[in-house]
């Protein structure tokens, strides 16, 4: 299954050693290795040190590596910042349409792989090029451009606020189930016109879809069955919401065009933008450095987000591109239909471009977290907006928020494709729920937008039942030095 170009790598890279004798026989899952001696993308030293198998692949092969992903089926994960680049940017010779992958097409990856869900040829714009390409996208982006970004934070921030009145009285939380789930999918369910009341079941399918475990492929069909009956309710009753706006969009996208944008737009926003906001807790929580300049006006929330996005990229891979002929990539010979991962994480912490990891890199967007070429993220600035409006509103109803376990406690866990706390358990002084029964009590401003392209606002300066605005528009980090100076 292995093809010639990595057997070759591998035998080069991966020898005898004094303790081979007493070492795991080859393919065994304990050391990662697989036939060929080739690491495997997924097993235990996938699952629970992602960037150290990077940074072992980039010691022992450079800035583009081959692998082994889901039944042992061979592929090459780049590293390389500068190589993640060329391979965004040049689709004619690395295709996101997976009909080019080999194994696929010999049979090798069957409807019920685990990683199917994410690589099955679908009409829809992450897996085709060209003027189809084009067209998928062009129906996305100008949909979302009809969204009034002031009305999505204040959705927002009314979500938040939902969310931290359920916990706020009993000072602790755990803020990965309680919030940083939750939010992204309560916003995207309002954003596409879905009940609230979605939310949680799709937050458990999403997150088993993105897994890649043995359930995958029915979490993917319980989401692809919610959205399908979304699509059938906006055509009966149209609304002013991105499914409704895909529907009448001069693209004419089909039932399956449209369900298939859904789930992508919905999966990718969620993931997104829930890691987004568990990274850059976690930071505040646990960095003292990183505390300290966010709370001396040093470092602002977007350029904490986007500090978060080069050390700890919601994804952490993105699966995938396929070879369309014979080529070379960062030294490698690269076979037509070969698979190639993009290494998103590794490539932000590449010693190329960032030599220093303790140096900030404040203002800097060229990093890897939304990909780049022509399928660059369109979503991108939607889910900077959720997640610091959503940080901001919790911080601001919680300023003396503490993490409730010693750091080294802290857990993760990590697919072929994300890396996740497990849990981030935190103290604080209780609060009284101020929502009013999931309302701030003040007019909704609409989703549709008058102004296109107007500049998102503070969050702290949306009033909210009970709290004054010169209140909310004391930054909360203001407040946060304060507390610092005391101790």
């Amino acid at each position: 299954m292995t093809s010639p170009s990595f057997s070759s790598d591998a035998d080069s890279a991966v020898g005898p050693t004094p303790a081979a004798s007493a070492a795991p026989p080859p393919g065994c899952p304990a050391h990662g290795l697989g036939p060929g001696g080739l690491r495997r993308l997924f097993g235990h030293e996938a699952e629970t040190d992602p960037m150290g198998l990077y940074e072992r692949l980039r010691a022992e092969h450079g800035p583009v590596a081959p692998v082994l992903v889901n039944g042992d089926i061979p592929a090459w994960i780049v590293l390389g910042h500068r190589e993640n680049m060329e391979l965004a940017r040049t689709p004619s010779r690395f295709s996101r349409d997976s009909r080019h992958w080999r194994e696929m097409q010999e049979g090798k990856v069957p409807p019920d792989h685990p990683l199917a869900p994410l690589t099955t040829w679908q009409p829809i714009a992450n897996l085709t090029e060209g003027e189809e390409h084009e067209r998928y996208r062009k129906a996305i982006t100008e949909s979302m451009g009809r969204f009034d970004r002031r009305g999505i934070r204040r959705h927002v921030t009314r979500f938040a606020n939902q969310l931290v009145d359920e916990f706020s009285a009993d000072g602790r939380a755990e803020l990965v189930s309680q919030f940083s789930e939750h939010l992204p999918m309560l916003a995207m369910t309002q954003l596409l016109g879905m009940p609230d009341e979605y939310g949680p079941r799709l937050v458990s399918a999403a997150r088993d879809m993105l897994k890649g475990t043995e359930t995958a492929v029915a979490s993917n069909e319980y989401v692809v069955m919610t959205l399908r009956q979304t699509v059938a309710n906006k055509r009966e009753k149209p609304a002013q919401d991105f499914t409704t706006w895909l529907i009448t969009h001069h693209s004419e996208l089909s039932d399956e065009e449209l369900e298939q944008h859904l789930r992508l737009v919905l999966i990718a926003a969620f993931e997104t933008t829930a890691n987004l906001i568990t990274n850059t807790l976690r930071m505040v929580l646990t960095d003292h450095r990183f505390r300290a300049n966010l709370a001396g006006g040093h470092m602002t929330l977007p350029d904490a987000l986007e500090q978060v996005l080069w050390d700890e990229p919601p994804f952490i891979t993105l699966l995938g591109r396929w070879a369309t002929g014979d080529t070379e990539l960062g030294g490698k010979p690269i076979r037509k239909g070969d698979l190639i991962i993009s290494g998103l994480a590794a490539g932000n912490v590449d010693p190329e471009i960032r030599p220093d990891l303790s140096v900030p890199v404040h203002g800097n967007r060229s990093h890897l977290a939304f990909s780049g070429g022509p399928h660059e993220c369109p979503g991108q600035d939607m889910a900077r907006a959720i997640a610091d409006t959503g940080i901001d509103a919790l911080l601001a109803r919680l300023p003396d928020l503490r993490l409730a376990v010693p750091e080294g406690e802290l857990r993760w866990v990590s697919s072929i494709m994300s890396r996740h706390l497990v849990a981030l358990p935190v103290e604080f002084s209780p609060h009284r729920a101020i929502a009013q029964g999931g309302t701030t009590g003040q007019t909704e401003l609409p989703l549709t937008v008058a102004t296109a392209g107007a500049p998102l606002p503070d969050a702290a300066v949306v009033a909210v039942a009970g709290v004054s605005e010169p209140q909310l528009r004391r930054s909360w980090w203001v407040r946060l030095l304060r507390s610092l100076r005391r101790h």
